[in-house]
């Protein structure tokens, strides 16, 4: 049976949206330290899963919510957070580059835009 690997996006520029990431999450660079077009990042504990960023050139970022005639989104990540701490990490967030979304879904999740444009949620656990 497969198992996950890695999740990929797309980026006009991987070692920048890859530095984003690995300061959120605490990750570690594991692949493609000093290549333009691929990086690879790990939870310091573990080799997979993983989250990659890829070069895209013409990378276009998707509208959220969904609007007809616009970039779709096709994945995004969701990040648990602690119940009293998703204050804390959104701030965090925006101050590593990421911005809040104008579209708020639910209680307890808050969706924000990474540097790039790609959406992500934090959340709480039971949101």
């Amino acid at each position: 049976m497969p198992t996950l690997g890695s999740f990929v996006l797309g980026t006009p520029d991987p070692p920048a949206l890859a530095a984003f990431y690995r300061d959120l999450l605490g990750w570690v660079t594991v692949e493609g330290a000093d290549d333009p077009t691929f990086v690879r990042l790990r939870a310091p504990e573990q080799e997979r899963p993983g989250l990659s960023f890829q070069l895209e050139p013409e990378h276009v970022a998707p509208t959220w919510p969904a609007r007809e005639g616009e970039q779709r989104m096709h994945a995004h990540l969701d990040l648990l957070v602690a119940p009293d701490s998703l204050d804390a990490e959104v701030a965090r967030a925006a101050a590593l580059g990421a911005t809040r979304a104008d579209h708020q879904p639910a209680e307890g999740v808050v969706v924000m835009r990474d540097p790039h444009g790609h959406p992500f949620c934090l959340f709480v656990p039971g949101a």
